[in-house]
């Protein structure tokens, strides 16, 4: 068993759903990251809105009990035109923030376009495009790959935030290209 580092670190990824909750995890060890495990919390049967909202708590705080993460990555709800999807996913979000919250979990959101853009390169990729990234990526085997696009999801939450904390200037805010070479000659020729 290996000893873990200061550089050691598992990062929980969660793509909120009320039927379908997505989650994953990934080990990071240094500037390199590796799937630890992926999968769905399928809510389906479950028909009382307020007992899906409680099995969300009880699972992630669950998950976060058994992979014991030192972070949450999780995809922010996108603007639909549904509102009561949007209220529901919403309310899926809170109560997973709220079971990380409960353990003490520090918690990241991620944009859905800006994971596809961390991950792809493209604001507009697919959801296959972003899972077959994630598999080259991380070297999962096509039988590996989960069938709910809910898990890859997730693994996207969790990847892009490998990424951004992989990359320290990403976390400052520039107004244009002079900005960011005003505030780092050393990395401007």
């Amino acid at each position: 068993m290996q000893t873990k580092t200061a550089d050691d670190r598992v990062i929980m990824g969660i793509d909120p759903g009320t039927n379908i909750m997505g989650y994953a995890f990934i080990g990071v060890n240094g500037n390199r990251a590796h799937l630890i495990a992926m999968g769905v919390i399928d809510l389906r049967k479950c028909k009382d809105t307020y007992m899906k909202l409680g099995e969300v708590f009880s699972r992630v705080q669950g998950l976060i009990s058994s992979f014991l993460p030192d972070e949450l990555a999780i995809e922010a709800p996108f603007f639909g035109k549904n509102v009561q999807s949007m209220l529901k996913l919403g309310r899926a979000q809170g109560v997973a923030i709220a079971a990380a919250i409960s353990r003490q979990v520090p918690i990241h959101e991620y944009a859905p376009l800006k994971i596809k853009m961390a991950i792809t390169g493209n604001g507009a990729a697919s959801k296959e495009q972003v899972a077959d990234m994630l598999r080259r990526m991380l070297n999962i085997s096509n039988e590996d790959m989960p069938h709910f696009m809910d898990a890859t999801d997730a693994l996207g939450a969790a990847f892009c935030h490998f990424l951004q904390r992989k990359n320290p200037i990403a976390d400052k805010k520039y107004s244009s290209w002079a900005d960011f070479a005003a505030k780092n000659p050393g990395k401007v020729k």
